[in-house]
């Protein structure tokens, strides 16, 4: 990436802007994953979970989550001097899935966030970029560094493609996040090239 021509371009031009969603159900770490990588300060919409809202939500499966995201995250990352990735992380409950199509107009892909403890919980967000079209990704956020099913099982258990990237990741770690977004970015540029 030394090479003069990378150097004019840089020099030359702002990076291309390229908008990437993070998806998933409920407390799988969409929030911590985009405030770990943002070169900003993000702007998120967390409020805290109130009775009602406990209620309406599977809060018995992340007791320790006081607060939920009711419109969405925003931030943002340098990926070189070349691309701008701008990402939009929504919310995780079913009852703010109307807000997900303006969420990802004009989106290059997105990353679905899965707990491998409630694989359930991922199949909203896979079955709707697998609808939209949407180019997309699946990364297992391992909680407390544990996997709780082979690779496999997940992606069979989530009807996923061969050629739809599925990885893990850590979403406290801002290097392990990268990595899930650029295997996302790299194929949602395989399928539009």
């Amino acid at each position: 990436m030394d090479s003069p021509q990378f150097a004019e371009h840089a020099a030359g031009r702002p990076p291309l802007p390229v908008k990437m969603v993070i998806a998933g159900g409920f407390g799988v770490g969409k929030t911590t994953a985009v405030a770990q990588v943002s070169e900003i300060p993000v702007l998120t919409t967390e409020a805290p979970i109130t009775e009602l809202a406990a209620a309406l939500d599977n809060v018995d499966e992340v007791p320790a989550k006081t607060t939920t995201t009711v419109a969405l995250d925003f931030g943002c990352v340098a990926i070189d001097d070349e691309i701008k990735m701008y990402l939009f992380g929504t919310p995780g409950q079913d009852r703010f899935g109307f807000m997900w199509r303006d969420l990802t107009e004009g989106a290059l892909g997105a990353l679905v966030i899965v707990d491998s403890r409630r694989l359930d919980d991922g199949y909203p967000a896979v079955d709707y970029f697998e609808r939209s079209g949407t180019p997309f990704g699946v990364g297992i956020n391992l909680f407390d560094g544990v996997l709780s099913h082979d690779l496999a099982d997940v992606r069979w258990a989530l009807a996923i493609s061969e050629d739809t990237p599925l990885v893990t990741f850590d979403a406290r770690d801002r290097r392990s996040v990268i990595d899930a977004l650029l295997a996302v970015l790299r194929h949602s540029l395989g399928r539009s090239g």
